[in-house]
C-alpha cells in the first residue's frame, strides 16, 4: 500500500487507541450523552460543563508530544493524545467515542475565494492567537465579484486510501469510519470583518448600506449554493456530537425520514454569529444580520446561535432565526436579562470570562461566584444552563488553572 506507515507509527497509534478505546467503554460516557441530550431537548437534569479552544502552546507535558513521522497518522496520534489529556486532567461533561473518523478529501472554500490583506501583531510567537489589521478589499462594485460562488470538488480516490491505511493501523482496536463535510458555520460578517477591517465595515453599513447589502447577498447567496452541492453530492456527516465547542445530543436529530446513507441539512446543527455588530441597533442586526440568515437557519435541523457578542438586547431580533435551540450569552452580557428573555425556550449558553484564568493569581472564589451567579440566574428563570469555556489564549504557562476551573465548574453544576 502506498505511503504505509512506518512500525513505530503504527506502535504508537495503537497504544493510544487501544486507552482511548478503554476509556470510551466507561459507563460514565452514556450518562453524560444521555445528560446533554435532555439539556439540548429543554428538559434539563443540571448545567452542562464543556472546555475547548485551548492554549495547548503553554502545555508542555511529555504526554502531549507527537512523535509519528507520517502526517496522516500524526493527526490522528494528537487527537488520541489531546483526547487523553483532557480525560485525565480536565473531563468536565466531555464524551469520548468509541471510535474515529477519516475526513472526506473535500475543497470546501468557507473563505469564498477572497485573500485577506493583514497586518498581525504577535505578542507570543508560540501562541496562533494574534492581533489582526485588515485592509480593505472591497472599495468599487467590480471588487464584489471577489465573492466566488465557488463549485465544491471531492476526491474520492484519497478518501478511500486514508480510510484504508488508518483502518489497517486500528484493526482490531476501534472503528473507523468517513466523516462528511461539516458545513454548519454561516458566519457572513466574519468574511465582512477580515474583508474590510471592522472599523470600515461599520462606517460603510451607514454610509453605503446598498453596497453592503449587495456584499451580503452574494456570500449568501455563495452559502445556499455550497449548501446545495453537499447536499446533492452525498458530503454531509452522520449526527453531531460537538456544535461551537458545545454538546449537539438530542433526541430532535436527525429529523423523521433520515437516511444515514444519505444525510441531510435538515438532520444537522448549524452555527452562525455576527460579532461584530454588537454595538449596531436591533434594527440594524435585523436587517443585516437576521434576515439573510434566516433563509440560511431554515434549511438545517437546529440552530446555535451567537458567540462572542452580547446578544441581551437582541433575543427578539435571534428568535426571528429559524431552529435556534441554544443562544450564546457571551461574559458580556446582562446575564437577568438574557435569562428572563429565553426562560425555557433556548438553551442558555454561558460564556464565562477566559481573562479569570489570565491574571496573575487564579482566584478560585472569582470563578465560583461567578458561575454560582449565573445558575442561580438560570434556574431563577427556567433556562436549560450550559457553561462553554473558550477562547482560551492564556493559562500564564500553569495548565492546572484549567483543571482547577473544571473541578470548580462540575461542583456547581452539581449542586
Amino acid at each position: 500500500m502506498k505511503d504505509t506507515p512506518s512500525a513505530a507509527d503504527i506502535s504508537i497509534l495503537r497504544r493510544l487507541a487501544a486507552e482511548v478505546a478503554e476509556i470510551a467503554e466507561l459507563p460514565v460516557h452514556q450518562r453524560k450523552r444521555e445528560l446533554w441530550t435532555k439539556n439540548n431537548d429543554l428538559t434539563p437534569v443540571r448545567p452542562m460543563v464543556s472546555i475547548d479552544q485551548i492554549c495547548w502552546n503553554e502545555f508542555h507535558d511529555p504526554d502531549l508530544h507527537c512523535q509519528c513521522t507520517d502526517g496522516l497518522c500524526r493527526g490522528f496520534e494528537w487527537y488520541f493524545r489531546e483526547t487523553l489529556y483532557r480525560w485525565k486532567h480536565f473531563p468536565a461533561d466531555m464524551v469520548v467515542g468509541r471510535g474515529v473518523g477519516v475526513w472526506k478529501a473535500v475543497n470546501y472554500p468557507f473563505n469564498l475565494g477572497l485573500t485577506f490583506v493583514q497586518d498581525i501583531a504577535v505578542s507570543d510567537p508560540t501562541n496562533g492567537v494574534v492581533g489582526h489589521l485588515y485592509h480593505n478589499l472591497f472599495e468599487t462594485e467590480a471588487d464584489i465579484e471577489k465573492i466566488q460562488i465557488p463549485d465544491i470538488t471531492y476526491d474520492e480516490a484519497t478518501t478511500m486510501q486514508n480510510h484504508e491505511k488508518v483502518s489497517k493501523v486500528l484493526a482490531g482496536i476501534m472503528d473507523v469510519g468517513l466523516v462528511g463535510v461539516d458545513p454548519g458555520y454561516l458566519a457572513p460578517w466574519d468574511l465582512i470583518a477580515q474583508s474590510m477591517g471592522v472599523q470600515t465595515a461599520l462606517f460603510a453599513m451607514v454610509d453605503r448600506p446598498d453596497y453592503i447589502h449587495k456584499i451580503l447577498t452574494r456570500i449568501t447567496k455563495a452559502y445556499h449554493y455550497m449548501l446545495d452541492q453537499v447536499e446533492e453530492m452525498n458530503l454531509l456527516g452522520g449526527p453531531q456530537s460537538m456544535v461551537h465547542c458545545a454538546g449537539a445530543y438530542t433526541n430532535d436529530l436527525p429529523k423523521p425520514g433520515y437516511d444515514p446513507a444519505k444525510p441531510r441539512l435538515k438532520d444537522q446543527w448549524t452555527c452562525g454569529m455576527a460579532q461584530m455588530l454588537s454595538t449596531v441597533s436591533p434594527a440594524m442586526f435585523k436587517e443585516f444580520e437576521v434576515d439573510y440568515v434566516a433563509p440560511l437557519g431554515a434549511r438545517f435541523g437546529l440552530y446555535y446561535y451567537g458567540c462572542c457578542d452580547p446578544l441581551d438586547g437582541k433575543i427578539d431580533e435571534v428568535r426571528q432565526i429559524p431552529n435556534v435551540r441554544k443562544i450564546s450569552m457571551s461574559t458580556w452580557v446582562d446575564q437577568e436579562n438574557g435569562a428572563r428573555q429565553l426562560k425555557g425556550d433556548f438553551v442558555f449558553s454561558r460564556k464565562p470570562n477566559p481573562a479569570f484564568l489570565a491574571f496573575d493569581r487564579f482566584d478560585e472564589k472569582l470563578v465560583r461566584d461567578d458561575l454560582v451567579a449565573t445558575r442561580e440566574i438560570c434556574r431563577a428563570h427556567g433556562c436549560p444552563l450550559e457553561f462553554i469555556l473558550k477562547d482560551i489564549s492564556t493559562v500564564r504557562r500553569e495548565p492546572q488553572r484549567l483543571s482547577r476551573w473544571a473541578h470548580i465548574a462540575m461542583e456547581v453544576a452539581e449542586q
